[in-house]
């Protein structure tokens, strides 16, 4: 039997959600982005009007401003969008208990052997979510989670597209080569230097030219470019294996010295640290990535002694690896920490009391941690952060949101 696979995506989310709730705003452009004051202010997503304007996702809140002088700015409301994300999954459950997310507002479902056709699905889910939540998908019907996916970008909104083993060549191979689910924009830069333009050039290059110039993801492409993706739809209680926990932040004014970063990076450590207690999880690599005021990055990784969820550890570590790859040739804009490698270690005691040492500092966090719970998350705070609360005032526990894990968990 042939698979029938759908990929659901709510058209301009957040913003579609925002306007749902503020009629007085709904018939202006309308985009939701951070706060420009605060340095995050950049566009999240905008509503069908602001699209007219050629404002597009990851573009800064003044250059949206400049484009389209009336656009209504909203903050992120991620409590609401998350309920929002939970009443679309419980009008999919009623179709299928294969249903994987693809973030917040995006997700395939395999209706494989179900009575109605995958055409007739798509067009009743479409009609139930804008009836019951006022919002509008559009909906991508294929043989495989690739196509799908291709299929819910076709058409937008509120459309349903099919791309079966007898259209797909004329639908997806005339498409640009980064409509392709995995092509970034390094990859398509990449392949179209070597003339690789569309989705059908890809699928007619030479499958070890392509690995020679992208190893095994040239591979990959090549299969999904020919339709030839059979990955499977995850069941809807299968729980996907966490890989990292991390943080990252853009600084509200440029980080200068290593006294900034090491202040940052301060309130980062504790807040991996936190979600790690919360999720009883210790990590072994440290991760540190870094951008400058010039965009350029790098990402850089190591091991710890032993599997820790301390934040003092965590710091040392992160701030180790700042010091030793990073010359000030810019100010830093940017920064971020991550903790994978979950395992747990089974401490050998000593005569300099490692492990004692550590057990306190374990109990001291999971102390803070209660507290903040409490009482809120500035109601202690270590005494070097407030020689600069300017850098040091920020939550990144509460405040970032966690988005649901992505296509190759």
């Amino acid at each position: 039997m042939e698979r029938c696979i759908l990929h659901v995506d709510c058209n301009k989310f957040y913003a579609s959600v925002e306007c749902l709730y503020r009629p007085e705003i709904r018939n202006k452009p309308v985009a939701v982005g951070g706060n420009p004051k605060e340095r995050h202010g950049i566009i999240l997503t905008k509503n069908e009007l602001a699209s007219k304007y050629n404002i597009s996702v990851g573009e800064p809140v003044w250059s949206a401003k400049q484009k389209c002088p009336e656009l209504v700015i909203v903050p992120p409301n991620y409590p609401l969008y998350l309920r929002f994300s939970r009443l679309t999954r419980m009008i999919y459950e009623d179709y299928s208990e294969f249903i994987e997310p693809f973030g917040l507002d995006e997700c395939w479902l395999d209706v494989t052997g179900c009575q109605q056709s995958g055409e007739e699905i798509a067009d009743e889910i479409r009609n139930r979510i804008k009836f019951e939540l006022g919002i509008t998908v559009s909906v991508g019907v294929s043989f495989n989670k690739i196509f799908a996916k291709l299929g819910s970008d076709y058409k937008k909104p509120d459309a349903v597209t099919i791309i079966s083993k007898e259209n797909y060549k004329d639908i997806a191979w005339s498409l640009d080569c980064s409509d392709l689910l995995m092509v970034g924009r390094s990859t398509s830069a990449k392949l179209k230097g070597y003339g690789i333009n569309t989705i059908g050039d890809i699928a007619n290059a030479d499958v070890n030219m392509l690995k020679a110039l992208l190893g095994k993801n040239g591979e990959m492409l090549y299969y999904f470019a020919n339709g030839e993706d059979c990955s499977p739809v995850k069941h809807k209680d299968e729980i996907r294996d966490v890989k990292s926990v991390g943080n990252s932040t853009t600084t509200f004014r440029d980080l200068v010295d290593n006294e900034d970063v090491k202040t940052v990076l301060r309130v980062l450590c504790e807040s991996v640290s936190t979600r790690l207690r919360e999720q009883g999880l210790k990590g072994r690599t440290v991760t540190l990535s870094v951008r400058s005021t010039d965009l350029t990055s790098f990402t850089r990784q190591k091991k710890v002694k032993l599997h820790t969820d301390i934040s003092t550890e965590i710091l040392d570590c992160a701030f180790e690896l700042f010091r030793k790859n990073y010359n000030w040739f810019k100010p830093i804009r940017s920064i971020g920490v991550s903790v994978g490698d979950f395992d747990v270690d089974f401490q050998q005691f000593d005569l300099e009391g490692t492990v004692e040492r550590r057990e306190k500092l374990e109990n001291l966090e999971a102390t803070i941690d209660t507290l903040k719970r409490r009482f809120g998350n500035y109601c202690i705070v270590r005494a070097c952060q407030l020689k600069d609360t300017e850098l040091s005032h920020f939550n990144p526990h509460d405040e970032h949101i966690i988005h649901p894990i992505g296509f190759f968990c």
